[in-house]
């Protein structure tokens, strides 16, 4: 049974009107030509936006010539600024919400908006749009058909790789967002935790003008993160390939095959990496094979150079 504090904030919220309507709209994630014809037209027709930060999203409004008005909504405020938007949803108004970046609820603030809103009644709709989750699974080249979001990882190292151990066996492709001084430490923690030849993908500043997509084993990532300055840099999108499946046997067919089709396009250390990837074997092992224990990378498996004859 609700409690009488529970049943108080009930009481406050205001029945809905014939024509109030919730907007969750997608913004750019860096390039303002991503914003939709219909994102951009919802914004200049609501009555307010409630925004995530009123100085980012005025930016935006002044960029694409709309006039209407900001309210701010964040993680310190939106207890607070709700009963007024649902106020403002009763008397009949259009409400539009957006993040500074992205879809809004998505790491970011706007939930407890819209779950009040859809408890009263009102409508609620979505602008889909730009979304980094999406934006880096389309260009990782990790499997995408399953995945899971994590958001941030905790900031303290121990509640980190606490919950690292928790994920270390999830099969799913996985996706983090990062803050640039902590990413050399994460990539560390997920080395460690994961292995040091999990396949990773880390996107910086999707959408941009220095946009870059770094490749590698973890333990790859982590020696670029503690010597490259610019991967520290901007918004960072981390995409970690998901854990083999328990037993899991390796193909040893396709381990030989990829190596012979990779042989004398790619660096030995690449070849291996990839063939491991595909087959289920270690990278070490695959790397066994690229070289021929000795021979140089392509040499067929069988045979031996022919200045070893």
């Amino acid at each position: 049974m609700p409690s009488g504090e529970t049943k108080g904030r009930e009481a406050q919220i205001p029945v809905a009107g014939t024509n109030g309507r919730l907007q969750v709209i997608a913004t750019p994630i860096g390039n303002l030509a991503d914003l939709s014809a219909r994102a951009r037209e919802a914004l200049a027709g609501a009555h307010v936006i409630a925004a995530e930060d009123t100085r980012h999203t005025g930016a935006l409004l002044r960029a694409e010539g709309i006039t209407t008005p900001l309210v701010s909504l964040h993680a310190h405020n939106e207890s607070q600024r709700t009963p007024a938007l649902l106020a403002r949803l009763a008397a009949g108004e259009t409400v539009a919400l957006v993040s500074d970046a992205g879809t809004p609820l998505i790491s970011d603030p706007g939930f407890e908006l819209v779950r009040s809103a859809v408890a009263a009644g009102f409508e609620v709709s979505a602008i889909p749009g730009p979304c980094a989750i999406t934006a880096a699974l389309a260009v990782a080249a990790l499997p995408t058909e399953r995945f899971c979001f994590e958001g941030f990882l905790p900031a303290r190292q121990s509640e980190r790789r606490g919950r690292l151990t928790e994920l270390a066996h999830e099969p799913r492709t996985l996706v983090f967002f990062e803050a640039p001084h902590r990413i050399a430490a994460t990539l560390a923690d997920l080395a460690e935790q994961f292995g040091a030849e999990r396949q990773a993908v880390l996107a910086r500043e999707l959408t941009k003008v220095h946009e870059t997509i770094y490749r590698g084993t973890l333990a790859e990532l982590t020696a670029r993160a503690r010597t490259e300055a610019n991967l520290a840099r901007g918004e960072i999108t981390l995409v970690v390939h998901g854990a083999p499946a328990p037993g899991a046997g390796v193909d040893e067919a396709l381990l030989r095959r990829s190596v012979e089709l990779l042989a004398g396009e790619l660096p030995p250390a690449r070849i291996a990496a990839i063939a491991a990837q595909l087959s289920g074997a270690t990278r070490a092992a695959a790397y066994a094979l690229v070289i021929g224990a000795g021979r140089p990378a392509g040499t067929p498996a069988g045979r031996r150079p022919r200045n070893e004859r």
